[in-house]
């Protein structure tokens, strides 16, 4: 495990399981909230997996199984990896009270083994923020690439580069600043994503997480050099219907 994924494990094995609970409630309750609805959980992706029963997902980074636990439900054979054992005791938990089960591997992307791996999936699910985390994402793109059957389709939504230009204006909520930072190419520490959930005299123990931000040429160009036949690429809204963009999504075949 290379410096920049060991300081991000520290980062997200501190406290999150606590932080799940505090936001989506205990997974017995959260369990419940899929149960009744396990597409709309899937939010905008959610057209993406129609007729997945008995298809093969593996859920890259899949964080607390918020998405891998509504695939399951709705018939698929679903896979996590993700470097938080924190987060696996959430997703077992979340999986075992909705009557459904994933299999959760606990890994660096970098280290899964694929010679074991090699084409064993029909999809690839990849969503909530994550580039950010792997500092050569080439190399992160041919792991994904190699985990892909022939044919298989990848599904990858993230935050837009443009977002981080962009920071609103202490003074006016409905203003933005600009930031200078778009074409920045090191790697820089930043606060873990749930640190402001927690009491302000509390956040001074959190660990840093290591991030490498990208611009979107980088990620497109990365997703079509590594051999992905791009399919789609759609730019969302932020979270409040701002008229900017906030996310993206590609869909590209191997």
């Amino acid at each position: 495990m290379n410096e920049q994924s060991t300081q991000n494990k520290k980062a997200w094995e501190y406290r999150v399981y606590e932080f799940w609970n505090k936001r989506d409630g205990t997974p017995e309750t959260k369990a419940k909230i899929i149960l009744e609805n396990p597409e709309s959980q899937l939010k905008k992706h959610k057209k993406y997996f129609q007729n997945i029963k008995g298809k093969k997902i593996a859920n890259l980074c899949g964080s607390n199984g918020r998405k891998a636990v509504p695939l399951a439900i709705l018939g698929a054979d679903v896979t996590v990896y993700d470097i938080s054992e924190e987060n696996k005791k959430y997703a077992l938990e979340l999986a075992e009270n909705a009557n459904t089960s994933i299999e959760y591997i606990v890994t660096d992307i970098y280290d899964i083994d694929l010679v074991k791996y090699e084409n064993s999936f029909d999809m690839l699910y990849l969503e909530g923020g994550i580039l950010h985390y792997f500092n050569d994402i080439n190399k992160f793109m041919s792991i994904l690439y190699t985990l892909l059957k022939e044919g298989g389709e990848m599904i990858l939504s993230d935050f837009h580069p443009l977002r981080r230009c962009l920071v609103k204006n202490p003074l006016d909520e409905s203003a933005y600043q600009i930031q200078l930072n778009y074409f920045d190419k090191e790697l820089h520490n930043g606060d873990i994503a749930f640190k402001d959930h927690f009491d302000e005299n509390e956040q001074k123990e959190f660990p840093n997480v290591s991030i490498r931000l990208y611009t979107l040429s980088e990620i497109i160009n990365s997703v079509i050099t590594t051999g992905f036949k791009l399919k789609e690429f759609d730019e969302h809204r932020g979270w409040g219907n701002e008229n900017i963009p906030w996310e993206f999504t590609i869909s590209a075949f191997k």
